[in-house]
């Protein structure tokens, strides 16, 4: 028969093991506010597993592509090729760094199958591993491609996506959504069903029928409805940094650690949390705050 002593050390490796296959990251939007510090620090925080650069706000529909990163840099004038730098070093710490297109606003669509394939051109050789005469963020190339397609119709982004995966051959490209939490997604639904989107950090804010305005049982409700219809892709729960950040939907972090995160990280394909953004981070220290708990 086993001692007391052997049977909690069984139950407490078990659960070390259910806490270890459930770990989280924590994913974030830099580039829209010159005050929260570059690149690099960012990724150098230790806090971020992934880093959305954001974002390309122009682009389909015979329209030049325009990167707009808020005061971090000029792209027409040729100051964010620095940026290739920063990119690498967050690189070299196992940090994804992706280029975040669309946003709240903006100007872009895809008008046909045509004009997704030549946007997905534009973006593998303009940012990703292909080559360009004219390169914003210098010669590094990002990892991946992040759709955070807010307006518009929906029409053409999984051509879109399936052109990055077609146009990187053997290379892996990662691509990453960011739809709203009412199921489905008026705007990504069709390309998050057509293609499978590595991470979909899904936003659980700005929308009070499923945010924590709606309490536990919303957010897990909707996280459950997430997790269950795309269990090929990595799900994160997308959080405001503070009460600045988004209309509805903040998440005190005792909430966020103590009732919230253990009714959704049992899922397989939990990922961990997207805050918005790296600005309204510095400021609340969100992420430092419940990191140790995603």
């Amino acid at each position: 028969m086993a001692s007391t002593s052997h049977l909690l050390l069984i139950a407490f490796l078990l659960s070390a093991l259910v806490a270890f296959s459930n770990a989280g990251n924590i994913a974030v939007y830099w580039g829209q506010n010159g005050n929260e510090g570059s690149l690099a620090d960012t990724c150098n925080t230790g806090l971020y597993s992934y880093v959305m650069i954001s974002f390309l706000t122009t682009f389909g529909n015979g329209q030049t592509p325009v990167l707009n990163l808020a005061g971090h840099c000029e792209p027409l004038s040729g100051t964010c090729t620095g940026l290739s730098d920063d990119i690498r070093q967050c690189q070299s710490q196992g940090i994804r760094v992706l280029l975040s297109i669309g946003g709240a606003t903006g100007s872009y669509s895809l008008s046909s199958s045509d004009d997704a394939s030549s946007v997905a051109t534009y973006l593998w050789n303009t940012y990703l591993g292909g080559s360009s005469g004219s390169r914003p963020l210098g010669d590094a190339a990002l990892d991946g491609i992040d759709f955070d397609i807010e307006q518009g119709a929906s029409d053409h982004y999984g051509e879109l996506a399936q052109s990055l995966i077609n146009l990187a051959g053997g290379t892996k490209v990662y691509l990453s959504a960011a739809p709203q939490c009412p199921f489905p997604d008026q705007h990504l639904g069709p390309a998050l069903q057509a293609v499978t989107f590595d991470y979909v950090w899904v936003q659980f804010y700005n929308n009070p029928s499923c945010d924590y305005s709606s309490g536990v049982s919303g957010v897990s409700g909707a996280w459950n409805t997430w997790t269950s219809s795309f269990q090929s892709s990595t799900i994160f729960l997308g959080v405001p940094a503070s009460t600045d950040a988004a209309g509805s939907g903040y998440i005190p972090p005792g909430d966020l650690t103590s009732q919230v995160l253990p009714a959704i990280n049992q899922a397989s394909n939990y990922g961990g949390i997207m805050v918005w953004s790296r600005f309204y981070d510095v400021n609340s220290g969100f992420s430092a705050a419940v990191r140790n708990s995603v």
